[in-house]
């Protein structure tokens, strides 16, 4: 057997040098190799002959980086499963499994474990009509309330069911909370609307009328907050993606009520144009707002995010930014948004 197979066999895929990862694949023949890193289908990956009936590919990865890959079979286009990595593996959330691993100085943020001593918050499912502002008659919203009596801040998040179990938010919450790393904060998880998520998340007036109306108002019914009158921008919105796109919109439409933006990976051009959100940027007067941006240094959304950070400084708004290790996904997300709630609502 050759060595490489037989360290695959004890160890899984990949084997890791350095910040090498080289992902192997036994067959007679190889599929490709599809990662965050290369934007997946778009640039798949050939493996290369090792030894009979052993292919492999190597990726130069930083050593505290996280990816999602899988393996494609060159002639059907169809997704193959990684028999050397069978254990990592978890639904990407927009139609495929995928196969993962972190690189050794990576690891998932241990903020989205349950701690036992640790008061949580209550989540609650509710449904609010849309009014015609949204696709369908009603939608799901998850109310999160901090175990805390006083009043506090509303955090409205876009893709709320996907954040709340795949982004494990709630327990990031909690466990911030009893850190006295954030203030206590109540939180306002929206459904998308599904085949319609593209379009309500595209900078749309009515997804902002829904959030305003209905899913604030919602959240004021059953949750204790702050009132918005006597601390204009006390809310935060959040998001992902296209998600992160409508936060950024949200904030620049309603300052008053949304003065912290968190966008991750926000989708700021589709594919080559852009969102009026660069035009409200260039040519309207800057409302207070406070953002946090975040981006995978291994996503195809980079440079899109690298262009809004640097339009949004040059009009000098407060924006902080980086680039986290990974790619296009929520665990990359979960492990990285403790940051821009601290910087959001630290104390």
């Amino acid at each position: 057997m050759h060595p490489l197979l037989e360290r695959a066999r004890k160890k899984g895929n990949p084997l890791i040098k350095g910040n090498t990862a080289t992902i192997l694949w036994e067959g007679k023949t190889a599929p490709f190799l599809v990662d965050d890193s290369n934007e997946w289908e778009e640039h798949p990956v050939p493996m290369e002959k090792v030894a009979a009936g052993l292919w492999a590919a190597s990726l130069t990865l930083p050593r505290d980086a996280y990816l999602e890959y899988g393996f494609m079979d060159p002639e059907t286009q169809e997704r193959l499963d990684d028999p050397l990595n069978p254990d990592r593996y978890l639904w990407n959330g927009v139609g495929a499994y995928n196969h993962f691993f972190y690189m050794p100085r990576g690891g998932p943020t241990p903020l989205a474990q349950v701690q036992q001593d640790v008061p949580r918050g209550r989540v609650t499912r509710h449904k609010v009509e849309t009014d015609s502002m949204a696709v369908g008659e009603e939608r799901t919203v998850y109310l999160y309330q901090p175990p805390v009596k006083r009043p506090v801040p509303l955090i409205v998040v876009y893709d709320g069911p996907d954040y709340l179990r795949r982004g494990k938010l709630a327990t990031i919450t909690d466990n911030l909370i009893a850190q006295k790393r954030i203030r206590p904060v109540a939180l306002a998880l929206v459904q998308n609307g599904g085949q319609a998520r593209v379009i309500e998340y595209g900078c749309s007036e009515l997804t902002l009328g829904f959030v305003a109306e209905r899913v604030v108002g919602l959240a004021r019914e059953h949750l204790n907050l702050v009132d918005i009158e006597q601390k204009p921008g006390a809310y935060g919105i959040m998001g992902a993606s296209m998600g992160g796109l409508m936060a950024l919109y949200t904030g620049l439409r309603l300052p008053g009520m949304f003065g912290k933006v968190l966008s991750q990976s926000g989708a700021f051009s589709f594919p080559e144009h852009e969102f009026i959100t660069s035009d409200i940027v260039r040519h309207l007067p800057r409302p207070n707002i406070n953002i946090w941006m975040d981006v995978g240094a291994l996503e195809g959304l980079l440079d899109c995010n690298r262009q809004m950070h640097t339009l949004l400084n040059e009009k000098g708004y407060r924006v902080t930014y980086r680039e986290y290790p990974g790619g296009h996904n929520y665990t990359a997300w979960r492990d990285d948004l403790w940051r821009g709630l601290e910087m959001l609502f630290g104390k």
